[in-house]
C-alpha cells in the first residue's frame, strides 16, 4: 500500500513540490475536441475532459497556475464543478487572500476563473493575452465563446492597480520556475516549467488539452494561430529532448493516473460520485513515456 501522506515541502529555493488539483469534469464528442475532425477518417465517439489547476510550493513560498472557472460561468457551458477552485484551495492549506503569485497560462474562462479570489496577489500572464482579450477581435463569435467578461474585466482591474505582470516571450517570476509564451491555442497561450525533485516538469496547459492532440498531431477545435499551435509541438518535443522529464496536460483524463496521487482532497457525492485526487509529485519517466500504464492510486514521490 502506498504512503498517502503529503510529501515534505523542499528546502531548495529552486525545486517544488507540483500539485495537480482536478476540479471540474465534461463529456464531449471526439468531433467537439479536434479540429475538423472528419479529415481522419476515424468514428466519432464519446470523450471526456477533466479540469485542472496546478500548485508548486517549498518552503519559502506557493505559485498557483491557473485559478479554474467560476460556477456560473462552468454552468453556462454544462461543465461539471467537483469540487470549487476556493475549496480545493483551503483543503491544501493554500489562502488565496495571502498568496504572493499566481500564473495565468492563457485568459480563457476555465484557466482566469475566480481571479477576483486573489484581491493581492501578481497575475501572471503574456502581454500579447492581454492586449488580444481587450482587443476588438475579443467580441467575435468563435473568441467570445471561450471567455468571460468577468474574468477579464477581473484582469483589468489588477492591471490598473499594478498587480498585473504582463510579460513578452518568457519570464521566471521564481527561482525555478520558467513562463514561456508559444501561442496557437490562443494568442499569448503559455506552458509553465516547475523543477520538481524528480526533474523538470512542463505544464503545457492548453497547448495540449489531451495527450492525443500531442502524440498524432491532432489540433484542438478551439484555436487562434493554427500554425502556431504545430510549432507549440515541435517546440514541446525540443523541450522534452532538452531536460523536461514529465509533461503534464491541460485536460487529458488519464493526467492523474500517469503521476502520483495523493488523495488530500474529499469526495464531493453533491458534485461527483467519484473521489477528487491531487498529484504531489509525478512517477519517474511517466509522463515523458507519454502512454504509460496507472501505477498506483496512492502515494508521492
Amino acid at each position: 500500500m502506498h504512503d498517502t501522506s503529503p510529501p515534505a515541502p523542499s528546502d531548495r529555493d529552486d525545486e517544488y513540490t507540483l500539485w495537480i488539483v482536478k476540479y471540474g469534469t465534461r463529456t464531449a464528442m471526439r468531433h467537439e475536441l479536434f479540429l475538423n475532425y472528419g479529415l481522419y477518417g476515424e468514428p466519432d465517439g464519446s470523450a471526456s475532459m477533466d479540469y485542472f489547476f496546478w500548485i508548486a510550493r517549498n518552503r519559502l513560498r506557493t505559485i498557483v497556475i491557473d485559478t479554474g472557472f467560476s460556477t456560473e460561468a462552468g454552468d453556462i457551458r454544462g461543465r461539471t464543478m467537483l469540487i470549487h477552485p476556493r475549496e480545493a484551495l483551503a483543503a491544501l492549506g493554500v489562502d488565496p487572500r495571502t498568496a504572493e503569485t499566481v500564473i495565468l497560462t492563457h485568459a480563457h474562462y476555465d484557466h482566469v476563473g475566480n481571479n477576483a479570489l486573489f484581491p493581492t496577489s501578481a497575475l501572471v500572464i503574456a502581454q500579447r493575452e492581454i492586449d488580444f482579450w481587450t482587443g476588438p477581435l475579443a467580441s467575435k463569435r468563435q473568441f467570445a465563446a471561450f471567455v468571460d467578461q468577468t474574468d477579464i474585466a477581473g484582469l483589468i482591474d489588477a492591471q490598473q492597480h499594478g498587480r498585473l505582470h504582463a510579460f513578452r516571450g518568457s519570464t521566471s517570476p521564481a527561482p525555478g520556475i520558467e513562463v514561456l509564451e508559444l501561442g496557437g491555442h490562443t494568442p499569448g497561450m503559455s506552458v509553465v516549467s516547475v523543477q520538481t525533485n524528480d526533474g523538470p516538469a512542463l505544464l503545457a496547459s492548453d497547448t495540449l488539452h489531451l495527450y492525443e492532440q500531442y502524440e498524432r498531431e491532432m489540433p484542438f477545435s478551439g484555436v487562434t494561430d493554427l500554425a502556431a499551435m504545430y510549432e507549440a509541438y515541435s517546440t514541446i518535443r525540443t523541450m522534452l529532448n532538452g531536460g523536461i522529464t514529465h509533461l503534464v496536460s491541460g485536460h487529458d483524463p488519464s493526467t492523474l493516473s500517469r503521476f502520483r496521487a495523493s488523495n488530500r482532497l474529499p469526495v464531493w457525492p453533491a458534485r461527483s460520485a467519484q473521489p477528487l485526487r491531487t498529484t504531489a509529485a509525478p512517477h519517474a519517466d511517466a509522463a515523458r513515456a507519454h502512454r504509460s500504464t496507472p501505477q498506483g492510486s496512492d502515494g508521492q514521490l
